[in-house]
């Protein structure tokens, strides 16, 4: 099987078919509706056989070609992958159709626990109390049910006890693209 970036030709090559570069904009586009994840560069790759110089060109095209379309929706870039969602001024129709769908609560001791923990993966249950000052393994219990964070493994320490880190889906809940998105702890006034 060939499968190959033309570049300046504006095609690319695949099984010998050449196919154009609007082509595989609508391809991708494709994929982004279908993909109930952040779609990756890589999850792409494996898909379509693309370069990744090529996906990443054609990526960047479907954004700014969406951005400056009438169409209600746009391509985002949130949790390592791109998603379509809704252009902000359309919002607030969806949001009236979805406010049926029961929005996760987080509770101010959940808040300040993935605030320690993105702050300061990986981490164990024992630091992060150490932070808190109190026991918070019925907030970590909820916070893996909501897949906000995960464990990753085991602190090579007595005990073994297990480490936490932040998940995608807390990236996608909070509006992030990655971890370094978040504001430095300098800038709300913590040292």
């Amino acid at each position: 099987m060939t499968i190959f970036y033309l570049g300046s030709r504006g095609c690319i090559k695949f099984n010998e078919v050449k196919i154009e570069q609007s082509e595989w904009k609508n391809i991708l586009t494709c994929l982004l509706f279908v993909s109930d994840n952040p779609l990756t560069i890589k999850k792409i790759e494996d898909t379509t056989g693309l370069e990744k110089k090529a996906i990443e060109k054609l990526m960047d095209e479907l954004i700014k070609d969406y951005e400056d379309s009438a169409q209600p929706f746009k391509v985002y870039e949130i949790a390592g992958g791109f998603k379509i969602g809704t252009k902000s001024k359309y919002s607030i129709w969806v949001k009236k159709m979805t406010e049926i769908k029961k929005k996760i609560q987080i509770s101010s001791a959940a808040l300040e626990t993935l605030a320690i923990i993105a702050y300061n993966q990986p981490i164990t249950r024992l630091e992060i109390e150490k932070f808190r000052g109190v026991s918070c393994s019925g907030v970590i219990y909820n916070l893996l049910k909501h897949r906000f964070i995960k464990i990753t493994g085991r602190k090579k320490t007595p005990g073994n006890p297990l480490i936490y880190k932040i998940t995608d889906n807390f990236l996608m809940h909070f509006g992030l693209k990655n971890i370094s998105e978040l504001p430095k702890l300098r800038e709300i006034g913590i040292n």
